[in-house]
């Protein structure tokens, strides 16, 4: 992108800071359509070299429409016009590939670990399991359109799903191997606002500040409980939904 194409229109009705122009500058291309979603806006450097701005004002003003869900900044990749936010169904428990192929987009998936462990206390007792039992353990990064969307960390329940090791699951979610093997009967789920730890920063490919959605849920099928899972979502690509009863309009 050439110095020449930038240019910041300040407003003349109010005394606006510099930042504030700049995402006055920014927003307005991408409300016209001329920066569409997923369209790589220029960097600190370029929003300095074009502007004439300090790299502090640059750096306000793309963190801003960041925390604001108008741009998704990934390390060491840049700053880009953010999609229309995914929403994933509350406490309906739905395979995430599925909805994110329903918006017309790209699903992924990157194995982290896929593994046979020894269940800590917190996770045997919510397994229904002695403390020490083998469980197995996923842990997936969910993209959409190549951009991280979803941890998923999973305990799995081995009597319920004795072959989940050997699965292929960049090709089939956990979620629709298990619906499959273990038909779900029943969920509990405990939603929460939480700051990424590193890891989870470093898998989701975002910024220190910002905050994420995080679920824990534990799924049965019968009698036996099949498994636990702690699903992280980066709280500016993602949001969740919930809905009961008819809507006003259907009554």
């Amino acid at each position: 992108m050439t110095n020449a194409m930038l240019k910041i229109q300040p407003d003349t009705r109010v005394r606006s800071p510099l930042y504030a122009n700049v995402k006055r500058m920014i927003l307005g291309r991408i409300h016209s359509g001329e920066w569409p979603p997923e369209h790589r806006v220029p960097s600190e450097n370029e929003l300095v070299a074009g502007l004439g701005v300090s790299k502090m004002t640059a750096n306000r003003a793309l963190r801003e429409l960041a925390n604001e869900g108008e741009l998704v900044r990934i390390r060491g990749v840049g700053s880009f016009v953010a999609a229309r936010k995914g929403h994933s169904t509350l406490f309906e428990v739905r395979n995430i590939a599925d909805e994110i192929v329903e918006r017309g987009h790209t699903h992924s998936a990157a194995v982290i670990r896929l593994a046979r462990e020894k269940a800590s206390c917190a996770v045997a007792e919510a397994l229904n399991l002695s403390s020490g039992a083998t469980v197995f353990h996923s842990l997936i990064v969910h993209s959409e359109n190549g951009v991280p969307v979803q941890i998923e960390d999973r305990f799995v329940n081995p009597a319920a799903a004795p072959d989940y090791l050997s699965q292929d699951f960049t090709a089939l979610t956990p979620n629709a191997y298990l619906s499959a093997n273990a038909p779900l009967s029943g969920s509990e789920h405990i939603v929460e606002a939480a700051m990424p730890s590193a890891r989870e920063r470093k898998l989701l490919g975002i910024l220190r500040k910002e905050p994420c959605l995080a679920i824990r849920r534990r799924t049965w099928s019968g009698k036996s409980v099949v498994s636990l899972v702690h699903l992280v979502y980066p709280g500016n690509r993602y949001r969740l939904e919930s809905r009961t009863g008819a809507t006003p309009d259907k009554l």
